[in-house]
């Protein structure tokens, strides 16, 4: 093929072009194979197949249009007409979920929260604000009070390095109660401190709130205590009274029982502080120390069990506590809501002589959730009248 052509040729030859195309491609510059094959394949990407039926991409604006109407469809819903929580269910959700951070903390953390709540101390007992729903001794699942001794004894102490120093609990307290905690520095002050209360030396007051009033409003109730399994769909532990009289067939009088040989004496003073709305606030005095022994006895003996102890507030089944309208509506709670209620089971005070010196007495502030429910139900304290 010439090297240069005139423009006669130039025309005949582009002529030649236009009847055969081919001639076109022959002559063009030949492109890399890969490079075709990816712009073919774009091609057939962006151009929908006559026979597939494949849809382009969205585009930008499309998607955007898109979106927009998922959120014009969510806002026409027609939203939940479930009532909006109260401040007391806030509360206690709160305090729930408090109190399971509490019991799965570092060991460090739950000690500086007790040395926050430290309320006495000497050279033989230190005495705590035990916080609601930690328990006392040691469990696999949770952070323990006793657990964590070692480093409050060195908090106490300043962080002394040499401190040899140990804290023991004394007195138990429920998981699910709160107050005064008393721990000795020595196992010789734990079993003085034992002594002391089998000999009834060491007075302990709790303050609870009662479903109920109790008639008379004061008295001592002495009925033996034991436990007892209860069989059905949820077989289950509870403690249950024992009681070494029952009223006669003519139902003018008592004969005795036959006592257990399993049951415990338990024996519980009791005294009505103030009530309102079909409630109380009670002080307890217990002379023993069985298990359960204040819930039992209010629940079962008078029949005012404590508020948020759905434990003993049925006898043959477990099942979170009935409340009656009035003491709903003035919690502001609902019934579906009441098994968030926590136990208002306070240790107040303690009391023990002081071998010689000057006696030792101890008084705990009302817990938060507490104060907010004698608030609620117009149940005045007694260093508040």
């Amino acid at each position: 093929m010439p090297k240069y052509f005139t423009m006669d040729g130039c025309r005949r030859f582009a002529a030649m072009c236009v009847r055969s195309p081919g001639l076109t491609t022959l002559l063009s510059p030949v492109k890399p194979r890969t490079s075709f094959r990816r712009s073919h394949d774009t091609a057939a990407r962006r151009a929908p197949g006559p026979d597939t039926g494949d849809k382009p991409p969205l585009r930008a604006i499309d998607l955007a249009r898109k979106v927009q109407r998922e959120k014009e469809k969510e806002k026409a819903k027609p939203r939940s007409t479930e009532a909006p929580m109260s401040a007391q269910q806030r509360m206690l959700t709160e305090l729930k979920r408090f109190s399971s951070q509490l019991q799965n903390v570092h060991p460090n953390v739950l000690a500086k929260h007790l040395h926050r709540g430290l309320l006495y101390r000497d050279e033989h007992l230190v005495a705590l604000n035990k916080p609601y729903g930690v328990p006392l001794r040691d469990d696999s699942r949770l952070t323990s009070i006793s657990s964590v001794l070692p480093i409050l004894s060195k908090m106490i102490d300043g962080m002394k390095m040499k401190s040899e120093s140990q804290l023991f609990p004394c007195l138990a307290l429920e998981k699910d109660s709160t107050g005064v905690l008393l721990l000795a520095r020595s196992e010789e002050t734990v079993e003085h401190i034992l002594t002391l209360n089998k000999s009834n030396q060491v007075q302990r007051k709790y303050w609870v709130v009662t479903v109920g009033i109790p008639v008379p409003s004061e008295g001592v109730i002495d009925i033996p205590i034991i436990e007892k399994e209860f069989p059905g769909p949820q077989p289950h532990y509870k403690m249950a009274l024992s009681p070494l009289f029952r009223v006669n067939d003519a139902g003018d009088g008592v004969v005795k029982v036959r006592s257990r040989q399993q049951a415990q004496p338990a024996v519980t003073k009791y005294r009505v502080l103030d009530s309102s709305n079909g409630c109380s606030l009670v002080e307890l005095q217990p002379f023993t120390g069985v298990k359960h022994q204040l819930r039992v006895h209010m629940a079962l003996a008078l029949g005012c069990p404590i508020l948020g102890d759905h434990k003993y507030s049925h006898w043959d089944k477990l099942a979170p506590q009935k409340l009656p309208e009035r003491v709903l509506g003035k919690l502001g709670l609902e019934q579906a809501k009441i098994r968030h209620v926590p136990l208002h089971l306070h240790a107040r005070q303690l009391s023990l002589p002081g071998g010689g010196q000057a006696d030792v007495s101890v008084s705990c502030p009302l817990p938060k959730y507490f104060t907010q429910t004698l608030s609620r139900l117009y149940l005045t304290p007694p260093d508040k009248k």
